[in-house]
């Protein structure tokens, strides 16, 4: 399944893409040994260092909660009316792909919108999609600082009203290794099949 983008949204997904590793160049090198990502090497980066949220549960999560398992982690909200659900779709089919090793991985969706997405509205969205995927909210002040960790965009777009927004938002997913380390960025777009693989490397 092929995603259809608006253009503010493709120009999202490329930039989170295609600016971000340029950006990254300067950060420290890494040990880890260099992998054939389909999705852009990150390693070294150290993104996501200070995720810092709020389950569905109203548990209290940060990246040590998660040690030990692979993560695909994705800003997007509930609202979105295409990247989100796309995006969801894709990785949903890479899990399938993947099999029993999907058992290893968490698809983490951090939602941008925690005005509206109430955990028990996030928890309905993602598990639409794999009853296995956790949602992530918490208060503005946890989204800044969960947002800039992982240097990830997002913006309130003014609506109709008050009440009707949208929110533009960095739209890749974020892989990290079972040690919490950011190791590739795959692009909301990518197929399953790429997704898998960049997956079944830090397996």
């Amino acid at each position: 399944m092929k995603p259809s983008f608006s253009p503010v949204r493709r120009l999202l997904v490329a930039g989170a893409a295609c600016a971000l590793p340029a950006v990254l160049m300067g950060c420290s090198p890494s040990t880890a040994e260099p992998l054939d990502f389909h999705g852009s090497d990150i390693t070294g980066s150290h993104l996501g260092r200070d995720l810092d949220m709020i389950d569905t549960e109203g548990r209290q999560r940060t990246l040590a909660d998660y040690q030990g398992k692979v993560l695909m982690v994705f800003f997007g909200y509930t609202q979105c009316p295409d990247v989100c659900p796309t995006a969801l779709a894709q990785v949903s089919q890479a899990m399938e792909l993947l099999g029993d090793e999907a058992a290893d991985v968490r698809v983490i969706m951090v939602s941008v919108d925690p005005a509206r997405d109430t955990p028990t509205v996030l928890r309905a969205y993602v598990h639409a999609f794999d009853p296995a995927f956790i949602g992530l909210t918490g208060t503005p002040e946890q989204l800044d600082k969960t947002a800039k960790s992982f240097k990830a965009f997002y913006a309130k777009e003014p609506g109709p009203t008050p009440e009707h927004y949208a929110m533009n938002h960095s739209s890749s997913f974020y892989l990290m290794d079972r040690d919490g380390e950011a190791r590739a960025l795959v692009r909301a777009d990518s197929t399953p099949e790429d997704m898998a693989h960049d997956i079944r490397l830090l397996l």
